[in-house]
């Protein structure tokens, strides 16, 4: 009998890029380009042109306001309170020019991941930035225990890769799980939440976490659907109900009407399940004591809610002293910086030094 150690061990098969049918692949597993987009430099830049984001990436907005303002100087100590893709993050490492240091929180254990991944490949390790597993709301921690920071930005918007993942369930554009989580790891689905949530709860949640027009009738449908025992588990599901509830719009207006509804609805039930408002109104409350005398501090916002609250922060907190200077009114992306990307239009930038 031959010896086991003397056996020849098979060869391991050689695994080729999943091959699909038609000109593109369909399953997003199967999108191999979005997975690693940064492999692909001419097709990025062909998506770029055209006013899109390509798959799996995220184009930072707004990098030169923001750079301009934070006015960044080697040696000191910055916050990137949302890292997302890293894009604005590389740019602040870059001024911090190998000295000081950056930390960066990130509530996404899918995504914060693979930026760390990007930023080393890039000569950016451990020793220029430090990368917090937490959510932004916990920046009080973070001051305590690195000190406190001359620079803070925080970005309030959901990354593209987030929006893109079919899996994540933040857009009603591709059929996935109704998640809508920021860590899928932590609290309720949002096809979860929609199971406990009674009417008049989701009409107020769609009214003040999106400004629907059409929270009345949205209310009444989704929560008449699941108590008679129809299930919306599933982002195709949700839109196929709000198509159904605005069917009484004319035809000419339809689409358009069924596109924002769709967005607004997803928006509202994001900032529930991740409890968006709550985190940032103690991330406001807590950001000016992590703050060095003369530090100044960057906000995105995306939608009409978050800007309210942050105008509200800077406003009381310069009056009472806290700050001795603040943005008096929103600084917005260039028409070209919007033309370029899509995804920039409804941002908006507020700032405030600390006196």
């Amino acid at each position: 009998m031959e010896n086991q150690t003397n056996r020849q061990k098979p060869e391991q098969e050689h695994k080729r890029r999943v091959r699909y049918k038609g000109t593109h692949p369909r399953s997003y597993k199967e999108k191999y380009k979005e997975h690693n987009p940064e492999k692909y430099a001419d097709i990025i830049e062909k998506v770029k042109s055209k006013g899109s984001t390509p798959a799996g990436m995220h184009i930072p907005i707004m990098v030169r306001e923001i750079i301009d303002f934070l006015e960044i100087q080697p040696g000191q100590k910055g916050l990137d309170a949302t890292l997302g893709y890293g894009g604005h993050t590389l740019e602040m490492l870059k001024r911090l020019d190998g000295q000081g240091h950056l930390y960066a929180m990130d509530v996404d254990p899918i995504e914060s991941v693979k930026t760390k991944a990007r930023l080393e490949a890039k000569g950016y390790g451990e020793d220029k930035i430090t990368i917090i597993h937490e959510n932004f709301v916990h920046i009080d921690k973070v001051a305590q225990e690195y000190g406190k920071f001359h620079f803070v930005l925080a970005d309030l918007g959901v990354s593209s890769m987030q929006i893109d993942n079919p899996e994540r369930g933040f857009s009603y554009k591709s059929e996935g799980p109704l998640d809508l989580r920021l860590n899928p790891k932590k609290g309720i689905s949002a096809a979860e939440r929609l199971k406990e949530v009674t009417r008049d709860e989701l009409e107020g949640m769609l009214i003040e976490n999106a400004d629907e027009p059409y929270a009345a009738e949205l209310s009444r449908a989704i929560t008449s659907a699941i108590r008679k025992g129809h299930k919306i588990e599933t982002t195709t599901q949700l839109e196929q109900i709000i198509t159904k509830v605005l069917s009484f719009v004319p035809e000419k207006d339809r689409k358009e009407t069924i596109k924002k509804t769709c967005q607004r609805v997803f928006q509202a039930l994001r900032i529930d399940v991740n409890s968006e408002f709550e985190v940032l109104e103690g991330f406001l409350e807590k950001l000016p004591d992590t703050l060095e005398s003369g530090a100044r501090v960057v906000i995105l916002t995306f939608h009409s809610g978050e800007d309210r609250m942050v105008k509200k922060s800077f406003k009381r907190l310069l009056k009472e002293g806290v700050y001795k200077e603040v943005a008096s009114d929103v600084i917005r992306p260039s028409k070209e910086e919007c033309r370029q990307n899509g995804r920039a239009r409804s941002t908006k930038m507020r700032w405030a030094i600390k006196a």
